[in-house]
């Protein structure tokens, strides 16, 4: 898979458009389009620029072909969070981690309220 294949199908799975993507780096949509279409190179500014767009790492864009690879929808859904919440500070990320397990302890105990009742 050629850098314009991969670049495609990054953007596809985070579903956006050419153009939103093209407009969010300040480039004309036909020239992003050619990038897509492997019909131009592009510079390591805009490759950056692009992975900086679709939120990934450089090096990530390189393996998107293996990145999305047999993940649905939901998945990939899930896959972007966990990129953004890698992008926060150690004290944001602390605080979603305590959200998280605030909300699966509340399962936990509902889930085991459930349990006593129906042995009632």
């Amino acid at each position: 898979m050629n850098v314009g294949e991969k670049i495609k199908t990054v953007r596809e799975a985070k579903g956006l458009s050419q153009k939103q993507v093209a407009l969010s780096i300040n480039m004309d949509p036909s020239q992003y389009s050619k990038i897509e279409k492997s019909k131009t190179d592009p510079s390591v500014s805009t490759l950056e620029k692009i992975a900086d767009a679709l939120s990934v790492s450089l090096p990530e864009l390189f393996q998107s072909d293996e990145i999305f690879k047999d993940i649905d929808s939901a998945d990939k859904t899930i896959m972007e969070k966990l990129r953004l919440i890698e992008q926060l500070d150690e004290d944001e990320k602390l605080s979603v981690f305590k959200i998280i397990d605030s909300l699966f302890a509340k399962k936990r105990l509902k889930d085991s309220l459930s349990n006593v009742l129906q042995d009632v």
